[in-house]
């Protein structure tokens, strides 16, 4: 495998392969909830998009994308815990099954701000899908109703998942080594 990115990753907790065989699983349970309800998938940008890609591609049905995004990380590796819309819905979701994708469920504090900003705009339902679930950051009282993997407390990238902007085109999720995010935050 061709990557200048690897020399900056401590160790991979998912190969491509168990991501790929973890997203089927939840296509095929979102299929089993939603398949008679033309769900509205919403992409929360812009770690989602290889997930949501691929997590649309398994669940097989009817449905509509749509994204938004939300950031409190201002690039760095905490949250801020001040979410702002950076990029809002662009159609109506009054009445609409909702399937919020996310790539972390870290601190909570976006999709608790977004949970509450979709009901507030009239979805029936909001259900939020994650590929990595964090719980030992979370600050807010928010659970994923599906989680792909639970992750320990470290900085991981890949699949999606960025520091800086970068990193988010490696095939698997792997664990950055600190010293690359410690060196920009002096």
């Amino acid at each position: 495998m061709k990557s200048n990115m690897e020399q900056d990753i401590l160790k991979v907790l998912y190969t491509e392969e168990e991501i790929k065989a973890r997203v089927q699983e939840m296509g095929d349970a979102l299929y089993d909830q939603f398949h008679d309800k033309n769900p509205l998938f919403v992409g929360v940008l812009n770690g989602c998009f290889i997930f949501m890609a691929d997590l649309v591609r398994a669940s097989q049905m009817k449905s509509q994308l749509e994204f938004i995004g939300l950031s409190s990380y201002q690039n760095g590796v905490k949250s801020s815990g001040v979410v702002q819309i950076t990029r809002d819905l662009q159609s109506d979701i009054h009445g609409r099954n909702l399937i919020v994708v996310e790539d972390i469920l870290d601190s909570g504090n976006t999709l608790a701000f977004l949970k509450k900003y979709l009901l507030a705009k009239g979805a029936a339902t909001v259900n939020i899908v994650t590929l990595l679930d964090k719980p030992s950051r979370r600050e807010k009282a928010i659970t994923a109703d599906i989680a792909g993997f639970i992750v320990p407390d470290e900085f991981v990238v890949g699949y999606g998942l960025d520091y800086g902007q970068q990193y988010r085109n490696i095939p698997y999720i792997g664990v950055l080594k600190p010293q690359v995010y410690e060196r920009n935050e002096e």
